[in-house]
């Protein structure tokens, strides 16, 4: 997930939004055929049966895909042994986020939760996110509440998500958004595939700020909406440095590939000058520099009502703590 602060201009929900939030069926109403899950998942056998557990506890009963990114620990033959009932994509290569492309174009729900094989979400908050969502025509992502566990505390993202300085329409379930967290999020099928998903070239940290980008682009908003939640527990099954280098390298591919010169330059300045002055950063700022011809060939800076939004982020950027290129 990449270093930045998203939501709304006056730190919170006001009265007005709240009163516009869908009361809708409590979260034991029984099944919502309107959303369905993604789950992308690799080398992570026992996590992603016990993510699989969980989504079959939901009320909602959701339509579930797991894309399982060529695992070589047996996680397909465990899931289809242990979960026959979730539609299983075992792709021939590690597609990293681009398995959620795959997963989305699987369902024909309108709209599709991501769920990392290290997170759950709360029983009602997917009828609730479809609720939000059919109430809100314009909004393509929602952005849930993120919980800590074993700690039950939260994550402390949230409270930049919640404190954003993004302007949004008038009108949102929640704080505007200039970015979202995909593990952690709702999307609106149809805007997410017109904005042709994650970018494979980008494949996995920091993935969101493009898509973000584009999505905004077309005219759609991303919000926070703290009554959804997502529990988090960290996987200790993680390759840190090659999550921190791809992340470095993804955030100036995104810098470069949408954001106008002067911001570009001042973004990439500040990038260089505050990360770790080592080997996996150097091995980020060296992938990015190869990538230079492809995104010169797909540069499209954006226009400037959404580049204001990456602009009232900047601060954020520079001061956040929970978000930095320091594993």
């Amino acid at each position: 997930m990449p270093p930045y602060r998203r939501a709304g201009r006056n730190g919170g929900v006001s009265s007005a939004q709240q009163q516009q939030q869908p009361s809708g069926p409590g979260p034991d109403a029984g099944p919502d055929p309107r959303i369905g899950v993604v789950v992308i998942t690799w080398n992570r056998r026992a996590e992603a049966l016990r993510a699989l557990e969980r989504l079959r506890e939901l009320p909602e009963r959701p339509r579930v895909v797991l894309v399982d990114n060529a695992s070589t620990d047996g996680t397909a033959d465990a899931v289809r042994a242990e979960h026959p009932w979730v539609d299983l994509v075992v792709a021939e290569e590690n597609l990293g986020a681009v398995g959620r492309n795959v997963g989305v174009r699987r369902l024909d729900t309108p709209y599709v939760a991501f769920c990392d094989d290290d997170t759950w979400w709360d029983p009602g908050s997917l009828r609730h996110a479809a609720d939000v969502l059919d109430a809100h025509p314009r909004v393509a992502v929602l952005t849930a509440r993120i919980v800590v566990e074993p700690r039950g505390t939260e994550d402390p993202i949230v409270a930049e998500l919640r404190d954003s300085p993004v302007r949004g329409a008038p009108g949102l379930p929640g704080p505007a958004l200039g970015s979202f967290l995909a593990g952690a999020s709702v999307v609106r099928r149809e805007a997410f595939l017109a904005a042709g998903g994650f970018h494979p070239r980008l494949w996995l940290g920091g993935e969101e700020e493009l898509l973000a980008a584009d999505l905004a682009t077309a005219g759609w908003e991303l919000c926070y909406v703290a009554e959804l939640t997502v529990h988090h527990q960290a996987s200790t099954v993680r390759e840190h440095h090659r999550r921190r280098r791809d992340g470095i390298r993804n955030t100036l591919w995104f810098t470069w590939l949408r954001r106008p010169l002067r911001p570009m330059l001042r973004r990439t300045a500040e990038l260089l000058t505050s990360v770790p002055r080592d080997r996996v950063s150097a091995a980020g700022v060296l992938a990015a520099l190869r990538g230079l011809p492809w995104v010169l060939r797909e540069r499209r800076p954006l226009p400037p009502h959404v580049e204001a939004r990456f602009t009232a982020l900047a601060r954020a950027q520079r001061e956040s703590r929970a978000r930095r290129y320091v594993s």
